[in-house]
């Protein structure tokens, strides 16, 4: 479970730079930069959603907050 998580977390820091990356390269002539940013929206979704259902489902537990 907690390898899942930090490679979809990966994936989103890798949309992130590819995005940064387009956004420097093409300076504003093409959708990639946008298209980009928009993977990542849908993967933090996602990945929201999914970390939400596990909980739900019992395959995670929080452990709260403790100082």
């Amino acid at each position: 479970m907690h390898v899942f998580i930090g490679v979809a977390f990966l994936a989103i820091i890798a949309s992130l730079a590819l995005a940064f990356f387009y956004l420097m390269r093409d300076k504003g002539t093409s959708n990639k930069t946008v298209n980009a940013l928009t993977l990542r929206v849908g993967l933090s979704i996602a990945l929201l959603a999914f970390v939400l259902f596990a909980n739900y489902m019992g395959w995670i537990h929080s452990t709260g907050f403790r100082p």
